[in-house]
């Protein structure tokens, strides 16, 4: 048995009941139930549909998001979370070099490497080294001024806490950021990469080793394994290639607002919900969700 989840932005509330209804009879499907009025709504399917992919373009450009998963196991025990333009807004290290003066050059390596054109690593380097002798109170400013919340992040964290699970916030960013993201919405762990200060300004490097696309999936695997829990027990989210190894390794790989050439190798894609569409995508209903 399969669920089909429809899903569309919470700040629009759009989604068509008779929508729903016309792909229930396309499909073959069960009845309805609606998660939350004008945002999402499920169905149970007898199988995956040959067309599966054709509904989905047709959707998007109606603003709504299609997911079709087992509905074995999709309530999960564990969510992996990616920070930058996942579970905030930003790039930390895009809003870091503006205030360096580097803010446009630095864009445009981020966005090439999280799309997979550049090497994570040697990317990260060469965007770390030209913050090199910034006032290291920058960070706090940054934090303070620049960094926004994605929303439906809080819900999403709360809820599946509530519900037992193990929340970890897994970065290629910087610690100095992760730590603050983390307390905010209430991770249990946190994992990024150290920024390293001398003299109170940015010496312009990271430690060794480098978090990228390996250490995501290490953590995927050392954190299941201490809790006793397998992969498949894991909704794991992310926006960007570096991410692609935990989203290929967990039971439910999302990619969220992802870049083209990392969505085009997931097959959860959220391109118009927010954060909750990880919850409706487990069978919780809006009323199931925890206000943080």
């Amino acid at each position: 048995m399969f669920i089909a989840t429809l899903l569309t932005d919470p700040a629009k509330a759009s989604l068509d009941p008779g929508l729903i209804e016309n792909l229930r009879n396309a499909w073959g499907g069960g009845p309805a139930t609606v998660l939350a009025p004008g945002i999402a709504a499920e169905m149970p399917l007898p199988s995956r549909p040959g067309n599966l992919w054709e509904v989905w373009e047709d959707l998007q450009g109606l603003g709504v998001d299609l997911v079709v998963q087992p509905r074995a196991g999709r309530r999960k025990k564990m969510l992996l979370a990616d920070m930058d333009s996942t579970m905030i807004r930003q790039e930390c290290i895009d809003e870091l070099a503006d205030a360096a003066g580097f803010g446009e050059r630095v864009r445009e390596i981020t966005a090439r490497a999280m799309n997979g054109e550049l090497d994570f690593e040697a990317a990260l380097i060469e965007r770390v080294g030209l913050l090199k002798g910034l006032d290291a109170a920058v960070i706090d400013r940054v934090l303070a001024e620049r960094i926004t919340l994605m929303p439906g992040g809080r819900e999403l964290v709360a809820t599946m806490r509530a519900n037992g699970a193990h929340a970890a916030l897994v970065s290629g960013g910087f610690t100095a950021f992760t730590a603050r993201v983390a307390d905010l919405l209430g991770f249990d762990e946190n994992r990024a990469n150290i920024l390293l200060v001398q003299g109170g300004v940015l010496a312009g490097d990271v430690q060794r080793p480098i978090l990228g696309r390996a250490a995501k999936v290490e953590a995927l695997e050392q954190i299941t394994a201490r809790l006793g829990i397998a992969e498949a027990d894991v909704i794991a989210v992310g926006d960007g290639a570096n991410d692609l190894g935990m989203l290929h390794r967990a039971g439910t790989g999302v990619a969220l607002h992802a870049k083209p050439a990392v969505a085009a190798q997931c097959d959860v894609r959220i391109n118009h919900g927010d954060l909750s569409a990880l919850l409706y995508l487990q069978g919780y209903r809006a009323g199931d969700f925890i206000a943080a």
